[in-house]
């Protein structure tokens, strides 16, 4: 049987974080341990964002007050990571009421991704990594302020520079260098 099958049967076919059944894909949970599987099924909002949750609407993921109690670890685990990261007064709260033991406390630790770290690594609309040089579809009609024109559904980018601004890349469409924000592209 396939992971992914596994993983729907073990989470009964919805999202193991928030419970939605939209989108559901197979995320790999970074443990720093070779010998246990950090796989989750999860929806495609929270498969996009789980590494930067703030930069969603924070209500998403009040559904943590339910998926920390989950009887599976890792599961345990990205919802400590999720909400850390969160650092709103109600995601503490939430910390303070869960329980891991030593050692899964110290692989959550482990695995997160600090403010400087997660500037540097920029994801597609389905969480794919990008880096310097890849080439990327637009995936909505987007209006380029102060030029004029409309970047269409469909185009293709090549080449796409990371720039430093967050949640953005630079690329060329239509000759004109401009910046695009990640979550309306797909990596190619």
């Amino acid at each position: 049987m396939s992971i992914e099958k596994n993983l729907e049967k073990r989470s009964n076919g919805v999202c193991e974080l928030c419970g939605s059944n939209e989108d559901l894909k197979v995320y790999q949970v970074n443990l720093n341990d070779e010998g246990t599987d950090g796989s989750v099924l999860l929806c495609g909002v929270c498969n996009s964002n789980v590494d930067s949750p703030k930069e969603i609407d924070e209500n998403h993921w009040r559904c943590l007050n339910d998926a920390m109690w989950n009887e599976n670890q890792i599961v345990q685990i990205l919802s400590y990571r999720v909400l850390k990261q969160l650092n709103e007064s109600w995601a503490n709260e939430l910390l303070e009421m869960m329980y891991l033991d030593d050692d899964a406390i110290a692989i959550a630790n482990s695995g997160l991704v600090s403010d400087e770290d997660a500037g540097d690594i920029k994801k597609d609309a389905n969480g794919n990594i990008l880096v310097e040089g890849d080439s990327v579809t637009i995936i909505k009609d987007l209006e380029v302020k102060g030029a004029g024109f409309t970047a269409k559904r469909g185009t293709v980018v090549k080449g796409i520079g990371l720039g430093n601004v967050a949640g953005h890349i630079e690329g060329k469409v239509n000759g004109t260098k401009i910046y695009l924000k990640t979550c309306f592209l797909k990596k190619v």
